[in-house]
């Protein structure tokens, strides 16, 4: 057990380094996450101005807070469905990743994981501090928050990584993945809440989001966070993104054991 774990942990790094070695796109990823941000955060906030003050329970401040936080994920969760593992397949090395002591699986996601991590430094958190300083934002009202949306960031990380697999894996069936990934792309973004809150949209369209585990990459980590959610309706979405967690991870397992089988088949 603990080998395998230390294992996971090289391949964790291993993803960090390599994204690490983009300082260029992670400076070009910061510019444009506080442009678009600055953009952003003036249309909000004016329609939150037009609606006297308050909007679905957002007022000036925690619209700030939402716009700066969900641009500063923008870079860690994966809403654009690019994934190496189709790659890997269209190219055939993936036959080798198979004959690895490793779950392809596990090791795909957690790589995945760790290149999301590094953007946290260099292109994340500064994206929420220029907007903090310059807009201002709303703050979570304790440092039991703070933990708690910790660890609502990370799951919503590992969610992203998951789902992005689920797309990746497809490419054992499908001849090309560029549709799909461009039909991920158009789909999470809108109902992961990148846009604007889930909670303005009609109650069926919000129900529908919310049948869906995108939410659970950005809109839940972005509730907690910013303080919009406390005590047990925090723990609820954090709940929430344990439980898609469980069933994306169980789909992925049981789409790569298909994948593999596909693959001896067709190719000896």
């Amino acid at each position: 057990m603990r080998a395998t774990t230390r294992v996971y942990w090289r391949i964790l790094v291993a993803g960090f380094r390599r994204q690490s070695t983009y300082r260029l796109a992670a400076l070009g990823g910061l510019v444009a996450n506080v442009t678009f941000g600055l953009l952003k955060v003036a249309v909000l906030l004016a329609t939150v101005e037009a609606a006297g003050g308050e909007l679905a329970g957002y007022d000036a401040a925690m619209m700030s807070t939402y716009v700066w936080l969900s641009q500063g994920l923008l870079g860690s969760v994966n809403l654009f469905g690019r994934s190496d593992l189709a790659e890997r397949i269209k190219g055939g090395q993936v036959a080798v990743d198979f004959l690895r002591p490793v779950d392809v699986h596990a090791a795909a996601v957690v790589t995945e994981v760790g290149q999301s991590l590094f953007a946290l430094i260099p292109r994340g958190i500064p994206s929420v501090l220029i907007g903090a300083l310059v807009v201002g934002m709303a703050a979570p009202p304790s440092l039991a928050a703070y933990l708690l949306g910790a660890v609502s960031l990370l799951l919503g990380i590992v969610v992203s990584a998951a789902t992005v697999y689920l797309v990746g894996v497809s490419g054992f069936w499908l001849v090309e993945t560029r549709g799909a990934q461009v039909f991920y792309m158009v789909v999470s973004g809108f109902l992961a809440g990148l846009f604007v809150p889930i909670y303005l949209f009609p109650a069926w369209l919000q129900a529908l989001a919310q049948a869906t585990p995108f939410p659970a990459m950005m809109m839940y980590p972005v509730d907690v966070l910013s303080g919009r959610a406390t005590g047990l309706d925090a723990l609820g979405l954090v709940a929430a993104q344990v439980g898609w967690l469980i069933v994306i991870a169980a789909v992925g397992q049981a789409l790569t054991r298909g994948g593999r089988r596909r693959l001896e088949v067709q190719g000896g």
